[in-house]
């Protein structure tokens, strides 16, 4: 197994970066953003599955899914709960508490998790991003891609390639399951708007892109506009709401209960 600290992309990946992007960007938060997501990579790297998960004492999977095949990844999980997690130290060679990258091949893997894994379901490497999480009695973070036996041996410089994706890949998966965890915009709209009728069109505009985690800057962009006027609807929309900072727009959309407990 190789454990390594991914570094920044170099020029060549960085381009390759680039096409991709456009592909996962727009349907973040979006159901489809894992079978964009899988199809990207793909496109690089040999790997017909993926899954995002996290370990600890409450392991859950977040996505998963495959490509060009049937899909086993949720009998895999369930294999994986069965017994194999409470041993895994296949994430944790490295001790330093930072995002790093992970490969290893099926015949590296302890026999039982081996077995009922990677043997049932024909995997044969796995490549993670993987980064930890002490706020979950150290818990682990994963972003997982699988080979299969019919699928070539991944290279050298293809896991290098992939490792300097490492932390755009964490970046755009903890923020897919941010957004995916927030109502759809046309509720958040309609909570808006019934919270005061009397925003116009482009303060409401920025205040869903400020629920979504955009910043002032990706508004602008995003919308058109200069920085200066995105700064002025929203001002305008917070004065109608009766707030005065981003941590109270959120507020206001929990539910009602919620908010005054």
């Amino acid at each position: 197994m190789r454990t390594w600290i991914p570094e920044p992309p170099a020029h060549g990946v960085e381009a390759s970066l680039t096409q991709w992007l456009p592909m996962v960007v727009p349907v973040l938060g979006e159901p489809t953003f894992g079978a964009r997501l899988l199809e990207a990579v793909a496109a690089a790297l040999p790997v017909g599955s993926f899954s995002v998960y996290r370990t600890g004492v409450e392991p859950a999977i977040f996505l998963s899914g495959s490509r060009g095949m049937p899909d086993t990844t949720r009998d895999c999980w369930r294999a994986y709960l069965s017994g194999p997690i409470r041993g895994d130290r296949t994430l944790r060679e490295a001790s330093a508490p930072q995002l790093r990258v992970c490969h290893i091949t099926a015949r590296e893997v302890p026999s039982e998790h081996r077995a009922k894994v990677y043997d049932a379901h024909g995997v044969m490497e796995r490549v993670s991003v993987v980064e930890e999480e002490p706020a979950r009695d150290d818990a682990l973070f994963a972003v997982n891609f699988y080979r299969h036996v019919h699928q070539r041996a991944l290279s050298d410089a293809q896991l290098a390639d992939f490792g300097a994706m490492g932390r755009l890949l964490m970046a755009l998966t903890r923020k897919h399951i941010a957004l995916a965890r927030t109502p759809a915009a046309d509720e958040l709209r309609s909570r808006l708007l019934g919270l005061c009728p009397a925003l116009t069109a482009q303060e409401l505009e920025v205040c869903l892109r400020l629920l979504r985690g955009m910043t002032q800057d990706g508004i602008a962009a995003d919308m058109g506009l200069a920085v200066p006027t995105v700064k002025t609807y929203r001002n305008r929309a917070f004065g109608r709401l009766g707030i005065h900072f981003r941590s109270e727009l959120f507020a206001l959309m929990l539910p009602e209960r919620a908010r005054h407990n």
